[in-house]
């Protein structure tokens, strides 16, 4: 039996007492964050406490036949023995498997930025590609998508555009598309037959409610100004667009799409909580973990999580090494294959970081 292993168990059964007293206590209802804390605990354990229990049974017939074998031996008591042995050597594994902590986020609706990097026009008319090919993923997911803001770039192409991806488990389907994403293409209006290299950059920060992050309104500049369209022209004769400043930290959104001053501002709120939640995200990330933090770095052609590759009709995350074709599966919204790799990848990180640091907290 290894020692590991009777150390987890032991950890998962003092948590289990833990989370049970506190499940007991009458005036856990009345704080919010520790009652959703605690259920989720519980609910995510659930599988653990299981395995758990078979392991304590297991180990006691184990330590019951060879204490029978001690006395004799005899072949049906070493067949039992054996197959105890067994059992405790499939559970350990499994015990470890159900103890990996699930990213609190991943059952969250999800906001996903798009925007326009290395490469000019080319760069607009991919990060385009990316909104239809995110949209089509969402929608084949069951999720709903909502646009949020769009910035037109010339000859159809996009500055940079937000969504809201809603449903069960958007973060979970999407956190992994956030990094610079790199386009090798001959465009339209290359007349020697060229292949350009052109990026565009993608920000999925998990959509949060007005309690999971509280805004001083005192710390939000507000500005209103007329909306544009493609190469400033006026397409609103209001000061309907907002942008607003949180000064603590200088982030700055935009929203210009409504033509109801409140709505953009409603929208422009949902995305500056979004932001300012990522911001505290990263920062427990990298106190935590190096290797959980993400970045969509600066938007270099260099710097990639994945390569969208015309001529030979294949895209390739760099990341997890996996090429899947391009026509016939991205561009049409199909990334399972992709985001089943790449989250096949964060659990094993998870699982190494766990064994690392022992047991359950």
């Amino acid at each position: 039996m290894s020692a590991g292993a009777r150390s987890l168990v032991d950890q998962i059964v003092r948590t289990r007492a833990e989370l049970s007293e506190a499940l007991a206590d009458p005036d856990l209802s009345a704080d919010r964050v520790r009652y959703a804390d605690v259920n989720r605990r519980w609910f995510h354990l659930s599988e653990a406490f299981t395995l758990a229990d078979r392991w304590i049974d297991a180990t006691g017939r184990v330590d019951e036949a060879r204490e029978m074998l001690a006395e004799g031996d005899d072949d049906d008591v070493r067949s039992l023995l054996d197959e105890a042995e067994r059992e405790l050597a499939d559970l350990e594994p499994r015990i470890r498997e159900a103890l990996i902590e699930p990213d609190p986020d991943d059952d969250r609706d999800t906001l996903v930025e798009i925007r326009a990097a290395a490469g000019g026009e080319e760069a607009a008319l991919f990060a385009r590609d990316l909104l239809d090919v995110y949209t089509r993923y969402a929608e084949s997911r069951g999720l709903k998508v909502e646009l949020m803001s769009t910035s037109e770039a010339d000859a159809g192409g996009l500055r940079e555009a937000t969504i809201a991806v809603k449903g069960g488990g958007a973060f979970a389907v999407f956190k992994h598309e956030a990094g610079v994403h790199r386009v090798q293409r001959v465009p339209a209006t290359e007349s020697q037959g060229r292949i350009h290299t052109s990026t565009a950059t993608v920000a999925v920060l998990p959509e949060v409610e007005d309690v999971d992050v509280t805004i001083d309104r005192a710390d939000v500049k507000r500005d209103v100004y007329r909306s544009s369209g493609p190469g400033g022209q006026s397409v609103n004769t209001t000061d309907s667009a907002v942008r607003l400043t949180h000064l603590p930290t200088g982030i700055v959104v935009s929203m210009q799409d409504e033509k109801s001053q409140l709505q953009n501002f409603e929208r422009a709120m949902r995305v500056l909580r979004a932001r300012l939640y990522e911001r505290a995200r990263e920062e427990r990330a990298r106190e935590m973990s190096d290797a959980r933090k993400s970045s969509i770095g600066s938007g270099d052609r260099s710097e990639k999580v994945r390569t969208y590759n015309y001529p030979q009709n294949r895209v390739t995350d760099h990341r997890v090494g996996v090429t899947v074709p391009l026509r016939e599966q991205v561009l049409v919204g199909n990334l399972t294959a992709l985001t089943d790799a790449l989250s096949a990848q964060e659990r094993q990180q998870r699982l190494e970081e766990q064994s690392d640091g022992g047991a359950p907290q």
